[in-house]
């Protein structure tokens, strides 16, 4: 079997620690010969690299390892682009989350005003890493997790339709393994599924188990009762924090807008955006919470690893969901013909809904990339949120494109998390001020 050459763009992520084990776990089907970390963060990227490539030496010590923040050397002689980067980094998600809750206004990461500033600041830099890779790697492809995953995926849509890239999320995967967990299946692989969406604004609509039985009955009741939220917390420590219980639990209230399919959790942030302001603490949100958990603990893990030399003992754990990116990536090196959710351009998987919209809905992978399948015509409800949505993710990428500080307050407007066009403006300036070391500057 071939060996294959992977870069990690974003290097220096909490993240990248837990991928690198994922892959190590996963060499029998997925061989690999080189792992390249890429960032323009040294001091971050190299506390990471110190430890992954103790850890490297001594799991696998045929894999060439380098860590660079130098584009040529990144990016030259590699088969898969793994993109996972955070302009700004946790500081820069902090304002996201907590500007907006000055204004009684959603503070979160991929939604309403703090996804919209988290968009700005992204499109520029995943574009970066898309044109280094196709200037020293044109035959390798882009499995981009970087977020907010909707935003970033219509500004490759619109400004590289020809690029070699597939814009991922692990959310419905993570998921999809509550659901499995909660009536009994080992592993959502046990499970063939139906959705229809944007990224983090979906619908499960049918669930199937390997023979074919429904097992939509089972999964609603247990979500009636209780959310996402399982009878005993085994999740990753990632989703241990209290936000995230929060988030499962309240997929119950989600759920009963329209108990004919199973929502994503994220939609609570449009259909109850009140509620979530009034859970908020605005002088600690889920950045502080992601700084002094996973971002310490991961950090000071690897610098421990690296002052011992080995990693006896080590805390740190493989990337359970990220395992998609394997999947992913083997379903376009060996035409596996995989089953996935990807966001993809519409071009007609949703009958009734724009042809241009990056939607996520299942697709057949393989060679050459990904097929979405059919989902038909979905209902108004469900038509109507995403045509909103969809609008406002438009007119940021066009907004960044143009430079045009009308059509991102436009995009603030028409949130539905953003409850008027004078607190869009408000909003708008704050965000403005605050990233002006990130953003392009808008006339």
């Amino acid at each position: 079997m071939k060996k294959f050459s992977i870069v990690i763009a974003g290097g220096g992520s909490t993240f990248t620690p837990g991928i690198v084990l994922m892959l190590l776990d996963n060499l029998e089907r997925f061989p690999i010969r080189q792992i390249k970390f890429y960032d323009n963060n040294h001091e971050r990227q190299q506390q990471i690299a110190d430890a992954c490539e103790i850890l490297l030496k001594e799991k696998a010590p045929d894999i060439n390892f380098v860590a660079t923040t130098d584009p040529e050397t990144a990016f030259s002689d590699v088969d898969f682009v793994m993109a996972h980067i955070r302009v700004g980094l946790y500081a820069m998600r902090e304002q996201d989350e907590k500007i907006p809750l000055k204004y009684g206004v959603v503070g979160q990461e991929t939604c309403g005003p703090g996804g919209i500033a988290y968009g700005m600041r992204s499109i520029g830099g995943v574009l970066e890493i898309l044109d280094y890779m196709e200037k020293y790697s044109p035959d390798a492809w882009m499995l981009n997790y970087s977020n907010p995953a909707a935003i970033v995926a219509e500004a490759t849509r619109k400004l590289r339709p020809h690029s070699k890239i597939i814009n991922i999320c692990d959310m419905p995967v993570g998921i999809e393994e509550r659901m499995a967990r909660a009536i009994g299946l080992r592993s959502r692989k046990e499970m063939v599924v139906r959705y229809y969406g944007l990224n983090h604004f979906g619908w499960w609509t049918d669930i199937r188990d390997l023979e074919g039985n429904d097992l939509m009955p089972q999964i609603k009741a247990h979500v009636a009762q209780h959310g996402y939220s399982l009878q005993d917390e085994i999740e990753e420590s990632q989703h241990l924090d209290a936000s995230w219980m929060n988030t499962f639990a309240k997929a119950k209230d989600v759920y009963a807008v329209d108990p004919d399919t199973l929502p994503n959790t994220y939609l609570k942030y449009y259909l109850y955006p009140q509620d979530e302001v009034a859970h908020s603490n605005p002088d600690f949100t889920r950045a502080n919470e992601v700084m002094a958990g996973r971002e310490k603990h991961v950090f000071g893990e690897c610098n421990a690893i690296a002052a011992r030399g080995n990693t006896e003992g080590t805390t740190l754990e493989i990337d359970e969901h990220a395992s998609y990116i394997v999947d992913l990536a083997r379903a376009i090196a060996y035409n596996t013909h995989e089953r996935m959710l990807l966001i993809v351009p519409n071009n007609g998987a949703i009958v009734n809904f724009d042809e241009t919209a990056m939607v996520e809905v299942p697709c057949i992978v393989g060679t050459n990339g990904p097929e979405p399948l059919t989902q038909g015509k979905i209902p108004q409800f469900q038509k109507g949120l995403m045509e909103q949505q969809v609008s406002v993710e438009k007119l940021v990428v066009e907004a960044w494109a143009e430079r045009s500080y009308q059509k991102l307050w436009q995009a603030l407007t028409l949130s539905r998390i953003v409850p008027n066009a004078r607190v869009a403006k408000q909003l708008l300036d704050d965000l403005i001020e605050a990233n002006k070391d990130f953003w392009p500057e808008l006339n």
